[in-house]
């Protein structure tokens, strides 16, 4: 694909260079700055002063001849080489390379010159380190020979002459290193050492050979195929070769590009990529240089400079044609040519606009990664869609612009599949991005994009971004969120932004059917909940009716679920007061503030026991057969009756009187301390021996063993009654000391049980009776023990310590307040240290010291 990169711009025309003389041809060229020299076939060099010219944006080239001196051979000029250190031009002609100055052309007075040269170059990196000279590097006329000289302002001196295994034909050096084409190959050969390396043959019979440095310990070769192969000084190819004429005549490098001339044309090739980027038909050229950057080729009548393009321009050509990836290598390769804070910023650019290819192409992955890696404005990629942004954003876009596109309408050219895929890509790139550096300064504007493309799309994520941390600006959002009826999230949103009134307002409309919006099935169920985490005492008091209205076992979660902390400004006799109308709420809450709160306080306890009772009572009038609800209330009632201490036990009890409630009376005259009555109703009215078992049980949990033995007693002293002869009575007593035989005292039993009981009756008590006994005594035996050697610790420990020697004289100080003893009381501290006795007292009185004293 084509680019151009060049521009053929003519330096020197024939009619300057020959005037009227026809035969006259140019031979070679140097380039020194301004400083243009021609050698001719007639003996002449001209010397030109080149000037560079910008007119509409084009390079031109003035060209104003100096002067032109003849050398005095009959043979043309081969080659000229400028070396402006010393202000010397050497000039190659006849074999014999003169050394002349710079400006006026003069051959140096001393006359040094070097003879025998078949043609010859300079090393660009010498190994010298003298300012004042030069290397210069020739092919002798002497077969098969390379010879190396220094070259000073007015003397040359011979340093090197090295051999070559075949005749050499044309040379490059980089410090040590020739590169050498010879009759049949080129090789690296390290002067210094005599080592050389092979590099690939061709036949200098059928081509011209073509060996250019191009870099440190790089050159360039015509190798075979029509290829220009790179070659370091290790024999080794770094870069792809470039495929370029089979007929080159040469080549020149101007960074990033390889410029070749064949008898047709001047092709451009890139060193990046490989790619020809450029051809321009030029015919009878012969001479292509490259010189400080400058690229000169020449036919035998004229000179011309190819003037390369600024890089920024042939970049934005390419991206122009969206040639994405071209354009990226040759702005990376920018870098070496242009300064470091200008590229940033110029690269930064190329890939913003790349990443906008990319985009406009459906590309999204890619477009992505070139946006972050440009550090995108996002506002950018959201001002494409209409709408997005906020009224209140300053946003302006790039200039100039970044794309050639107004809007997303104009990029898709209104195909609604193509439009979703670009909001569905803006939506996932914005929710990445929002929460990192890129965000930073316009989150506002970003987060009120998001909104609105998830509002659009009815994107899940909509209530995700609402109830997170955000930043989307509430006149912009509402009226969006409204114009797509998405209520629900619109009350998140007045939420976020502390309306929480206009949050309620818009719930309740829903749930009452006034709006309709399906985002929530359980929307009630949300309301109740956000009443109860909502700390404003007036919308909860607002709405509480409300929500009571719609739901009694719900509604009253928002007192009862709510916060701890919370709680405090919720008076629960006001609560109570709002759910009297409520008599399911009310038993829900009365039960939140006994059970749960536990708070004890008896009007609370009573009032849940009588709402128990009277559902009971209630239920058992209306109900035949044992349902569920009748079964959990009682339950209810009889574990509060059971477990709580502060209702008013009387006031239960008379509301019962008159009533087949008979477990509750038995729990209540439990509670009275009358068990011979509550016994006598288990037992006799109830006959629930498990329950008369269970109340023994519970009656005198939290109490000592007598007192759950005084209960099992009076049990058994019921079922024993010798008022009654019931064979069922005896059977319960039996099991009763069978099943119970650690809750009573043996002893007791067998002088209350009747004579006529057997011992096998009983045996199952009786192992019981003596396993505790024997338990029991066991234990003691064991708590004694340890007891004792406890005791026998401490006492060893005292006879530790009064082993060792005290001695007390009028040179001991005290460690407290380092006064000397007077008398021989005193307190000595574990660690050997002494004290006063009162010293110690206060030390004991202090509650810092953990010391511990004996006397």
């Amino acid at each position: 694909m084509s680019l151009k990169a060049f521009n053929l711009v003519p330096a020197v025309e024939r009619e300057m260079l020959m005037g009227d003389k026809a035969r006259i041809n140019v031979e070679c060229i140097e380039c020194c700055g301004k400083n243009l020299y021609i050698g001719t076939n007639d003996c002449f060099v001209y010397h030109f002063l080149l000037e560079e010219k910008i007119s509409a944006g084009k390079i031109t080239f003035a060209a104003t001849k100096q002067l032109h001196k003849y050398l005095g051979f009959k043979k043309a000029v081969s080659e000229l080489k400028a070396a402006s250190a010393l202000n010397r031009l050497l000039v190659l002609c006849d074999n014999t390379i003169t050394l002349v100055n710079m400006m006026n052309l003069e051959p140096i007075p001393t006359g040094a010159r070097i003879k025998g040269a078949v043609t010859f170059t300079l090393n660009e990196n010498p190994m010298s380190g003298d300012p004042f000279c030069i290397e210069v590097c020739i092919i002798s006329v002497k077969r098969r020979t390379i010879q190396m000289f220094m070259v000073y302002e007015d003397r040359v001196q011979i340093v090197k002459e090295v051999s070559t295994p075949e005749q050499p034909c044309a040379v490059a050096v980089d410090g040590h290193y020739l590169c050498l084409a010879l009759t049949t190959q080129y090789i690296i050969l390290n002067y210094n050492t005599g080592i050389s390396q092979d590099l690939f043959p061709y036949c200098s019979d059928e081509k011209r050979p073509i060996v250019k440095r191009i870099g440190r310990q790089e050159f360039l070769l015509a190798g075979p195929g029509g290829l220009g192969m790179f070659a370091t000084v290790d024999g080794i190819s770094q870069r792809a070769p470039v495929h370029w004429s089979e007929n080159v005549i040469g080549a020149a490098l101007c960074f990033p590009y390889v410029v070749a001339l064949d008898d047709e044309f001047i092709t451009v090739h890139s060193m990046l990529d490989q790619q020809l980027k450029q051809t321009l038909p030029f015919k009878e050229g012969h001479i292509l240089q490259d010189f400080e950057g400058k690229v000169i080729v020449a036919t035998n009548k004229g000179v011309y400079i190819l003037v390369p393009l600024p890089l920024e321009r042939q970049i934005q050509d390419l991206l122009t044609s969206h040639r994405v990836e071209e354009a990226l290598v040759l702005a990376k390769a920018a870098r070496r040519n242009i300064p470091k804070e200008k590229f940033q910023v110029m690269y930064k650019r190329i890939l913003q606009q790349a990443g906008f290819i990319h985009f406009a192409q459906l590309q999204f992955l890619e477009a992505k990664e070139l946006f972050r890696s440009g550090q995108l404005d996002v506002r950018e990629l959201i001002s494409l869609y209409p709408f997005l942004l906020p009224a209140s954003s300053s946003f302006i876009r790039s200039h100039p612009p970044l794309h050639e596109y107004a809007d997303l309408n104009q990029l898709t050219q209104g195909d609604r599949e193509k439009m979703t895929k670009c909001k569905q890509f803006l939506m996932s790139y914005l929710n990445e991005v929002r929460s990192t550096e890129v965000a930073n300064g316009y989150k506002e504007d970003i987060d009120t994009a998001l909104l609105k493309l998830y509002a659009e799309a009815n994107h899940e994520s909509l209530l995700d971004l609402l109830v997170s941390e955000n930043f989307c600006l509430l006149t912009d959002s509402a009226a969006w969120l409204e114009k797509h009826k998405k209520y629900f999230a619109l009350g998140l949103l007045y939420h976020y932004n502390g309306q929480d009134a206009a949050a309620l307002q818009l719930w309740v409309k829903i749930v009452n059917g006034d709006i309709h919006d399906s985002t929530r099935s359980d929307l009630y169920e949300y309301l109740v909940d956000f009443l109860t985490f909502c700390s404003d005492q007036k919308l909860v008091w607002k709405y509480a009716e409300w929500v009571l209205q719609k739901s009694e076992e719900v509604g009253v979660q928002i007192f009862t679920k709510r916060p701890l902390e919370d709680q405090v400004s919720f008076n629960p006799d006001n609560v109570m007061d709002c759910l009297n109308k409520y008599p399911k709420s009310l038993v829900k809450y009365l039960e939140y503030l006994v059970l749960d709160r536990k708070i004890e306080k008896e009007k609370y306890h009573t009032h849940l026991a009588v709402l128990y009772l009277e559902a009971v009572l209630q239920l058992k009038s209306v109900t035949t057969d044992n349902c569920a609800e009748f079964t959990e209330t009682q339950t209810k009632l009889h574990t509060l009756l059971q477990k709580s201490d502060f209702y008013r036990v009387h006031f239960i009890l008379d509301k019962i009187k008159g009533t087949d409630l008979h477990m509750e009376r038995a729990i209540l005259y439990g509670k009275l301390e009358e068990h011979d009555k509550a016994l006598h109703i288990l037992v006799h009215e109830l006959k629930d021996f498990s329950a008369a078992e269970d109340y023994c049980i519970w009656s005198s949990e939290s109490k000592d063993l007598p007192y759950r033995q005084r209960l099992f007693h009076m049990l058994l002293l019921v079922y024993l009654n010798p008022a009654s002869s019931d064979c069922e009575l005896v059977m319960a007593a039996v099991d009763l000391l069978n099943n119970h035989a650690a809750e009573f005292d043996a002893a007791r039993v067998l002088q209350l049980v009747p004579d006529s009981w057997s011992v096998q009756l009983l045996s199952p008590f009786l192992t019981g009776a003596m396993r505790e006994s024997i338990h029991a005594k066991r234990m003691t035996q064991i708590t004694l023990g340890l007891a004792k050697a406890e005791n026998l610790i401490y006492k060893h420990d005292k006879v530790k310590l009064k082993g060792s020697p005290v001695i007390l004289s009028d040179k001991k100080l005290c460690q407290v307040c380092q006064s000397p003893f007077c008398e021989p009381a005193f307190v000595r501290y574990p660690n050997g240290g002494m004290v006063h006795t009162h010293c110690a007292a206060k030390r004991l009185m202090n509650p810092n010291m953990t010391h511990h004293s004996q006397t």
